[in-house]
């Protein structure tokens, strides 16, 4: 009876410890309003702000958000957004808002978000938040029509091989690791009350079609394919000197090799004529020669991250491309009509 009991105990603590994956982020509709309108007021300055919320099974509830005071590299400044962010969560807390913060949100210039930076700030959360994400916004994508709205997360095959510190090759080929699998993208779901999706019926207008469904038609996107291709040719050049580390790298690593083999046929040679002397072999190693002192290889986390964002400016390039033949297509069927 008692192991029954102390298995039944343990299977209750299990199931408690083992939380569902989390498969949606539901955020309501004044929560991403608020985003919006902090992004847009300081763009293109890159902005942030706190995410408040209930993690409920597979899905996360974004029920509220507060922006971040503009930090600088002063510590008194970082210091006093620290106490700044104290301070809102106790107000909220007393005019009973929810206060549990489930990640936060920032803006972002053409999807320009995968960095280093984003990485150890997921890293800090994770210390205290079992389950977190980041919102990301880019107000630049507004003017296309487009609510640039993305939630992610950092994979747990990633936050393993982070806290451990190794990204070479041989380890990310062991855990067949790619660039790809970084970030997880989870789906947005917007959700109003039933009084707010009542009020927002009896704003809708008669008119069949709006302002946002003649900016969607709007043709004129050069300046965002030509930030696009600056971005994606900067990246290019970013990769191009990330894979000459590597270049130095694996050339270093072949002279050294060289290097010990010579200076190991050397050292059989001179053993095979202290043998035929009668005399004890010297060790095949030596430690203390340089060219047996092994060359750390450098971090692919840089050119992942790299890998990440041409990634994903050719995808907004294709996509506004794409956009736009079917925009053309569709104006010259008008005129022909």
């Amino acid at each position: 009876m008692a192991t029954m009991a102390r298995s039944f105990l343990q299977a209750i603590s299990k199931d408690e410890v083992v939380a569902p994956p989390l498969r949606v982020v539901q955020i309501e509709g004044l929560a991403v309003l608020k985003i919006i309108k902090h992004c847009k007021e300081f763009a293109p300055t890159l902005v942030t702000g706190q995410l408040l919320g209930l993690d409920v099974g597979s899905v996360l509830e974004v029920t509220n958000c507060f922006p971040f005071p503009v930090r600088d590299d002063d510590e008194e400044i970082e210091a006093d957004g620290a106490n700044y962010q104290l301070e809102m969560m106790r107000c909220l807390r007393e005019v009973n808002v929810d206060n549990n913060t489930v990640g936060w949100y920032q803006s972002t210039v053409l999807g320009s978000y995968q960095t280093v930076e984003l990485i150890e700030t997921f890293m800090n959360y994770q210390e205290n938040i079992k389950r977190c994400v980041c919102i990301i916004y880019d107000p630049s994508k507004a003017d296309l029509g487009v609510l640039a709205l993305k939630a992610l997360k950092l994979s747990d095959s990633f936050m393993e091989l982070y806290r451990g510190g190794n990204f070479t090759g041989e380890k990310l080929r062991e855990k067949n690791f790619s660039w790809m699998d970084i970030f997880e993208e989870i789906p947005i779901k917007v959700s109003n009350s039933a009084l707010v999706s009542a009020f927002m019926t009896e704003l809708e207008t008669d008119t069949p079609v709006s302002q946002g469904d003649y900016d969607r038609l709007h043709s004129s996107t050069t300046p965002f394919l030509e930030n696009n291709m600056e971005f994606l040719i900067k990246c290019m050049d970013d990769l191009s000197m990330e894979q000459q580390k590597f270049q130095y790298y694996y050339r270093n690593l072949s002279r050294q090799q060289a290097q010990q083999q010579a200076w190991l046929q050397k050292r059989r040679t001179e053993n095979m004529a202290r043998k035929s002397a009668g005399e004890e072999p010297l060790p095949e190693e030596d430690p203390s020669n340089p060219i047996f002192k092994p060359i750390p290889e450098p971090s692919r986390l840089e050119s992942f991250l790299i890998t990440n964002q041409v990634s994903n400016f050719c995808g907004q390039i294709n996509g506004v491309a794409g956009q736009n033949f079917s925009r053309l297509y569709l104006t010259k069927a008008l005129h022909e009509n």
